[in-house]
């Protein structure tokens, strides 16, 4: 399909990823690209979430951009909630991997960009094609524990964690976020998974060389760039250099505000918001 009005060319389609499909939406300039970009999703934020931002890629940049969303999750949900089993390290290790294998595909003699929102980064130093990827670039994307929260954000993450939360997954048989004010309905595998690293003092740091696999992006030169915003309260900056560290000495950090971009607010999840606009152009030059 193409859209006139912003010269894009977009398709839905499915790709495979282990022993399940994923549902992706592809983002296209009408020239050829140079780089094609997966945009890898925070927890819980379906990929429709991230259209202005990819139209916006293949509209003004020129590059393609894949969307899709994480088995069990949006549109990749094949079976009931209840029976879902994916977790967290699903999705890093064969979602995100297999999402980029679709993009070299499609896109063999082109740069190879992987752009992480939240979850979408933080594990990318554990995952197994990393030789692969061009470039790196994670918002908001850290190993965060509740201690790392400033206060009165601290007090809803420990709701979240030991209060309704864990009572109505195990009651139901998954995560109702919808009805908790969270957002999307998530497996209760992946919200156990990620309970355990949050409550964890390190997260999932512990686990690696361990039930992870090794870290293996400090060994490689490829660039990575990690951007922290000021007002996120649920992955402060501690958190996003932690992840840095883990990256590698040559990783770039970046801390922003939302008043250097004319912004009131860009939280957690707001840099990929059309009212963020102004934000993208820092993301990615």
């Amino acid at each position: 399909m193409l859209d006139t009005a912003q010269a894009v060319l977009t398709e839905n389609f499915y790709f495979p990823s282990g022993d399940t499909q994923l549902a992706a939406r592809l983002y296209q300039p009408v020239g050829e690209p140079q780089t094609a970009v997966v945009l890898h999703s925070a927890t819980g934020v379906p990929r429709d979430y991230y259209q202005p931002f990819a139209r916006w890629l293949a509209a003004e940049r020129g590059m393609a951009c894949l969307t899709y969303d994480y088995r069990d999750f949006g549109h990749s949900l094949s079976v009931p909630l209840k029976q879902a089993q994916a977790t967290m390290a699903d999705w890093a290790l064969i979602d995100m991997p297999a999402a980029r294998t679709e993009m070299r595909r499609r896109f063999p003699n082109v740069r190879q960009w992987s752009i992480g929102h939240s979850v979408g980064g933080m594990l990318g130093p554990v995952q197994p094609d990393i030789d692969q990827i061009d470039r790196m670039i994670c918002v908001c994307s850290g190993p965060v524990t509740v201690s790392d929260h400033p206060w009165p954000y601290r007090a809803l993450a420990l709701l979240f964690w030991y209060g309704h939360a864990p009572l109505a997954a195990k009651a139901l048989g998954y995560l109702p976020g919808k009805a908790l004010g969270f957002g999307a309905d998530l497996p209760a595998s992946v919200y156990w998974q990620w309970r355990s690293w949050c409550t964890a003092p390190r997260n999932y740091l512990p686990e690696v060389g361990v039930t992870l696999p090794e870290a293996g992006w400090a060994q490689t030169d490829t660039p990575v760039d990690l951007f922290a915003f000021e007002d996120d309260d649920l992955v402060p900056q501690k958190a996003v250099w932690r992840l840095a560290d883990l990256y590698g000495a040559n990783a770039r950090r970046h801390l922003l505000s939302p008043s250097e971009f004319g912004l009131p607010e860009v939280g957690h999840i707001g840099a990929f918001a059309r009212r963020s606009a102004a934000v993208w152009p820092r993301l990615i030059d």
